[in-house]
Order: structure tokens, then C-alpha cells, then sequence
């Protein structure tokens, strides 16, 4: 199915029946005929005008001006871009060089289609008409639906902004930083503080150190009701360090233009792990460079801007750097984040991970951390890491703060059953 029909078919089919029995979308005709009402979505889907889809239904009102929102951006021919009508026989594609029209058509999409069909829709704007260069101008960035797709395209523009637009960039690029901290960050702090309590949990704690609340309902069973006591057998507690660093965490990203959406989204959990007082965190962007940015990690927005997306990649060098700075590799936590198409030297990226996992460190290779589906990448790499106990697997966000928890636990990682075979059970790494 082409992104066209699916823009199509996801806003006809949030048509629903009204109570007099019509069937209606929103800003849409009124249809009382199911049969009429299929022809009209599909006519939406084909385009044609006139009926020269074959459909013979003829389009009116708000449904010709959502058709021509779709015939500028999906047709196939030369058109004469949004707002320009659309008679003129075939569907065509074309949003104009004129920034007027643009802003006009994406005003219109909004009006016309959900958000999230918004965002595919400039998406595909952006990839199949080349209006890369139109984000380098203000009007246009205040005009878009912001997401993490348009963050990557900006970032990947960052170094050709004028600085007329920069600041509205980071406008943009706050904003959807700022709505994905606030859906990810309390369950990612609530995870992992479960596990950092759960791996500093101790048998034999001092008086001072005994957590009574555990203590209490761990002994129970022990409840002796002629002294009204619980005699506790068992006492559970936490290290005198309990408040201190527990575990170090680096994030070695891959910065090429590929993995975009996975460096958004680990800027944002680097900031997130970075504020708890038990982890020191690490975050290092790479290509054929590495760069290490943590101390930008107090704002996820500065990490952002301070990576260079596209270029090379060299994972063998960013592994090299970030095996320099562990110091404690029983108490860390690796996390490679990359399609593992290796422009390094292979062998030698083999063998440091090997010799890191010998040394003690917890090590976990994420193909992707983004909400799409399974990313292109190296299968022979990911086949090579799994051999060494380190399993490679897609993750999603949601999934994410999971997958740590495991690592600093120790326990078997969450792998997804689509990638079992190149990462086993999850028990290794």
C-alpha cells in the first residue's frame, strides 16, 4: 500500500454513522448510500478527476479540496502545486517552489486530515518533492506539525541553517523534546529505580541500613500473635552507599543520517538517566568521529544540536572511546545504538566487545530506538554480536527503560521474537 493510500484510507476511515444514519467524516460530504460512500473513498484513494479513475463518482465541497491537497503531493505528473485548483485532467504531483502555496497546503492538510496523517504527509513532502531547503525558513517551520521525523530532517540541516532560523528551530525542536520527556521520563525513573534497589538489596544490613517496610512483610509468616510481634527471621536492606552511584550507563549512538529518529530518542532518555543521582551516565555521538556530549546532557535540546547527523560510521573507534572511559566494567552498562553497517575495521570491533563482555560489562546492541517498524541493518554484524552473548534487537521507546532495567539487574533482556534468532533467548550479554 502506498503512503498516499494510506493518508487516504486512514481519514475516510474515521468516517463514522451519524445518529440519522449518514455516513460523514469530519469536514467531509454526507453520505447516506454505503455503496456511494465506498465509491467516495475510493475515489480519494485513485484520484482522477472527473471519474477518470474509473469509479465514476465526481467529488464536491470539502471532499475535491481534500483531493486536491493528495493530487498535489502524490499524483504523477507535473502539477501546478496547492491552492492553484485542480482541473487540468490528471493527477498530478507538485507543491510549487513558492513558499505561499506550501504554507497554504500545509494549513490545508491540517484541516483536512488527522495529525498523525499531517506528519506522514510532510514527510513524504519533504522526501518526494525535495522541500528540504524550505525548512531552512521561519514561516515554514512555525507552519509544520512538529515530530521526531521533522527533528531529524532539522538536525541533519543544522549545519546550513541561517542563523534567521535557527532560533525557531530549536523552537520546534524543544517542543517535541519537551512532549517526549513527558511521556517518557516518570516510567523510566520508576523502572530503573526499582532495579537500582533491587541490585543493591542486601541480607545482612546494618540496623541504620534495615528496610522495615520490606523487612516486616518478608517475616509475616513468622507473626507470633500471643506477643503481637513479627520475629524477623529474614532482614532486608540497602547499602550504606544506597544514595550514592550505583552503575555507569553509556549510550554510544550512531549519528548517520539512517538512524535519526533513534537519536532523538536517545538524547532524551540520556538526559532522563543522567538526572538520577544512582546512575552515571555517558552519552558519545559518532560517524568516522566521536564526540562525546556529556556534559550537555542537563539539556537534551543542546545534545541534539550537537550532533552532525549523516556521514560515515565507525562503530570500531566509538567502542575504543567508550571502553577508555569505563571504569568500573562490573558495574556498566553499554549501550550501542546502530544499524551496525560498520565503515571501520570489523575483526577489531569483534574483539573489543568481546573483551569488554570478558571484563565484567553488561553489553546491549539496539538496531533502532524509535516507534517504527524493523530497521534495515547489518545482519551478519548483529548475527557476529549475538554469537558473543550480546544480542541485537530493535527497540522501541516504550520499551526501552525495560531493556535497562534488565541490563543493570543482570537478567535476560527483553528481545523482541522477531529478532530470537540473531539474539537467542535474551539471557546473554
Amino acid at each position: 500500500m502506498t503512503t498516499a493510500t494510506t493518508a487516504t484510507t486512514a481519514t475516510t476511515a474515521s468516517t463514522a454513522t451519524t445518529p440519522n444514519g449518514t455516513v460523514g467524516a469530519p469536514g467531509a460530504s454526507q453520505v447516506t448510500d454505503p455503496a456511494a460512500e465506498r465509491l467516495r473513498r475510493w475515489r480519494l484513494v485513485l484520484g482522477g478527476e472527473g471519474g477518470g479513475d474509473g469509479t465514476g463518482c465526481a467529488l464536491g465541497g470539502t471532499d475535491a479540496a481534500m483531493d486536491r491537497t493528495l493530487e498535489a503531493l502524490y499524483g504523477s505528473g507535473p502539477g501546478s502545486g496547492p491552492g492553484q485548483g485542480a482541473g487540468g485532467g490528471r493527477r498530478a504531483a507538485g507543491l510549487g517552489g513558492s513558499a505561499p502555496q506550501i504554507a497554504r497546503w500545509l494549513g490545508d492538510i491540517r484541516t483536512y486530515f488527522p495529525t498523525s496523517v499531517v506528519q506522514v504527509m510532510q514527510r513524504d513532502a519533504i522526501d518526494r518533492l525535495g522541500l528540504s531547503a524550505l525548512l531552512l525558513e521561519p514561516e515554514m517551520l512555525e507552519a509544520v506539525e512538529a515530530d521526531v521525523h521533522l527533528v531529524g530532517t532539522l538536525l541533519s540541516l543544522n549545519k546550513v541553517m541561517p542563523e534567521t532560523t535557527k532560533e525557531t528551530a530549536r523552537a520546534v525542536v524543544r517542543k517535541v523534546v519537551e512532549d517526549l520527556e513527558k511521556r517518557l521520563t516518570n516510567r523510566t525513573r520508576a523502572t530503573l529505580a526499582g532495579a537500582l534497589d533491587r541490585s543493591a538489596r542486601i541480607s545482612r544490613p546494618r540496623h541504620r541500613d534495615i528496610d522495615w517496610d520490606r523487612t516486616i512483610r518478608a517475616n509475616l509468616k513468622n507473626y507470633l500473635p500471643e506477643y503481637g510481634t513479627v520475629v524477623p527471621e529474614r532482614l532486608i536492606g540497602y547499602g550504606r552507599a544506597a544514595q550514592s552511584v550505583k552503575k555507569e550507563v553509556i549510550l554510544c549512538i550512531d549519528q548517520s543520517g539512517s538512524m535519526a529518529a533513534s537519536v532523538v530518542y536517545a538524547s532524551v532518555f540520556g538526559a532522563v538517566l543522567a538526572s538520577m543521582r544512582s546512575l552515571d551516565t555517558r552519552l558519545v555521538v559518532f560517524d568516522t568521529a566521536v564526540v562525546d556530549l556529556t556534559d550537555q546532557l542537563s539539556d537534551p535540546v543542546d545534545v541534539l544540536f550537537g550532533t552532525q547527523l549523516g556521514g560515515g560510521t565507525d562503530i570500531n573507534r566509538a567502542l575504543a572511546y567508550c571502553q577508555s572511559r569505563i571504569t568500573r566494567p562490573a558495574e556498566t552498562v553499554v549501550v550501542l545504538i546502530s544499524d551496525l553497517y560498520e565503515g571501520g575495521i570489523r575483526n577489531e570491533m569483534l574483539k573489543r566487545v568481546a573483551a569488554m563482555k570478558a571484563a565484567g560489562v553488561r553489553f546491549v546492541t539496539l538496531l533502532a530506538l524509535s516507534d517504527e517498524g524493523a530497521p534495515a541493518y547489518d545482519r551478519d554484524h548483529a548475527a557476529a554480536l549475538a554469537a558473543l552473548g550480546a544480542p541485537a534487537f530493535a527497540c522501541t521507546p516504550d520499551l526501552f527503560p525495560e531493556v535497562m532495567a534488565a541490563a543493570l539487574e543482570k537478567r535476560p533482556l527483553p528481545v523482541p521474537e522477531s529478532f530470537a534468532p540473531h539474539g537467542g533467548s535474551g539471557a546473554a550479554g
